[in-house]
């Protein structure tokens, strides 16, 4: 207990919610402070309240406050699920520039999270806006890119004692807040910039493959954007086929995959359940595929497959099942085991067999015949030897006798020739007597009757 005389002019420190608390060398999130009372010694320090009712007896601070009265500044409301590594005092950066602390933090009375009293100070309290997103700048912010590895952090304070950092979204920080606004503290920056995702919608996907590798929180994409993620894996048994199905629970955003299109699509007369049949009858299936090969991890994509079996979608069922198709290297292994199970069936020991039975009378055969040919060689060829040189002889005589009978029919005093040229003259002579008697039957036919008649004297 301690008993303390103030002076006439003092009366504000006798209100009823002035903070009372010892002055003395402290090291906190905030700094050290108190090292004068090493020389001077400790003493009591206040800060006056404003409540219009006065007390004479007041409970000491075993810290002084974070934030006194009389700084300028302005308050908020920070709302998280834990508080993680974050104390009262601990610091408030904006583009790295300390601005403000933690003044204060408490249990929600349901229990479901914490409530952050944070202050800024003026003038930096003008850049708090209605859109400025707060978030944890505690440790460090790691990157692994094709660029290399990326380390960030607000200072080396945050390493140690942790912080939060403020900033705006691409929008802008909208109109100033006024005092006791409340915001959300989002866990890293990314989160905090992330866009609203709108209306989740609950999608049940069943595979009937290992889903080693993936985990709650995996990206659901389609065709390298994130349109949502996994809530949920387990193991189902389908009593009528007779097997293990794997269910995966997944929340989809569809506003995620409107906000990356260019152009948006103009208003449909069609609702989301015709456009989502539609997608599945054009072969809209969702399918796992590995996302890291060193750790293999595995995410949830969802493409159209046009070679896919037809499915169709039920609606009556809460939640809604998406179909989907193998994995492609689980395919891959199907073919090879497939092929590797015919290849287990083919005998190749029996084929062996046949094919040396085959080889060995093939031989026999080819030395049968290396026999023909050498008796057809010994026996045979003096003969045909001989006939060839007949035939020779044979076409010789031939030829001599046509070329005779060239010069008999074609040289001009062949006998032959003379012949017939004579046989002609006779022809002609004899064509003419015909066309004599033809003309002198026109004029007198009646002669073929009567006769030729006697010349008048």
């Amino acid at each position: 207990r301690v008993r303390v005389q103030l002076n006439k002019d003092a009366d504000a420190f006798t209100a009823q919610d002035t903070a009372f608390w010892v002055v003395r060398p402290r090291l906190d999130t905030s700094g050290i402070s108190g090292l004068g009372t090493l020389l001077s010694g400790a003493y009591i320090g206040a800060d006056a309240g404003v409540s219009e009712e006065s007390a004479s007896e007041f409970t000491g601070l075993e810290a002084p406050p974070t934030v006194t009265r009389d700084a300028s500044g302005r308050q908020f409301l920070l709302r998280a699920n834990d508080i993680g590594s974050l104390d009262v005092g601990s610091p408030i950066y904006y583009r790295r520039i300390k601005v403000g602390q933690v003044a204060a933090y408490e249990l929600d009375a349901d229990g479901r999270g914490v409530t952050l009293r944070v202050f800024v100070n003026s003038p930096y309290e003008k850049f708090v806006g209605a859109n400025t997103r707060f978030w944890h700048a505690s440790g460090l912010d790691m990157q692994l890119s094709a660029s290399g590895l990326t380390l960030r952090t607000q200072s080396l304070a945050t390493i140690l004692l942790g912080g939060i950092a403020i900033g705006a979204p691409e929008e802008g920080a909208g109109p100033v807040a006024s005092e006791n606004t409340a915001f959300l503290l989002a866990s890293d920056e990314g989160a905090a910039m992330k866009r609203p995702d709108g209306p989740a919608q609950t999608v049940l996907l069943y595979f009937n493959q290992s889903l080693r590798g993936l985990s709650p929180g995996a990206p659901v994409d389609f065709r390298g954007v994130v349109i949502g993620e996994v809530k949920s894996i387990g193991v189902d048994f389908d009593r009528s086929e007779r097997e293990f199905r794997m269910p995966v629970l997944v929340q989809i955003y569809p506003e995620r995959l409107r906000r990356g299109m260019k152009t948006q699509p103009p208003e449909s007369r069609y609702t989301e359940e015709q456009r989502l049949r539609y997608m599945v009858s054009k072969g809209l299936r969702a399918q796992l595929r590995t996302g890291n090969l060193l750790t293999g991890q595995v995410y949830v994509a969802i493409d159209f497959f046009p070679k896919a079996p037809a499915r169709t979608i039920d609606f009556s069922k809460d939640p809604v099942e998406l179909p989907t198709v193998p994995n492609s290297l689980d395919e891959i292994q199907s073919q090879v085991q497939e092929i590797a199970s015919k290849l287990n069936k083919v005998p190749f020991e029996q084929i062996g067999n046949d094919l040396r039975t085959t080889l060995a009378t093939l031989d026999k055969t080819l030395k049968g015949a290396e026999r023909l040919t050498r008796t057809l060689n010994d026996d045979i060829s003096p003969e045909i030897k001989a006939a060839m040189t007949d035939a020779r002889k044979t076409i010789n005589s031939a030829d001599r006798a046509l070329n005779s009978a060239d010069r008999a029919l074609l040289q001009q005093d062949a006998p032959l020739q003379q012949d017939i040229r004579q046989t002609l003259q006779e022809l002609t002579r004899a064509a003419g007597s015909v066309r004599v008697l033809t003309d002198y039957l026109e004029r007198h036919p009646e002669s073929l009757l009567r006769g030729k008649p006697e010349d008048k004297k």
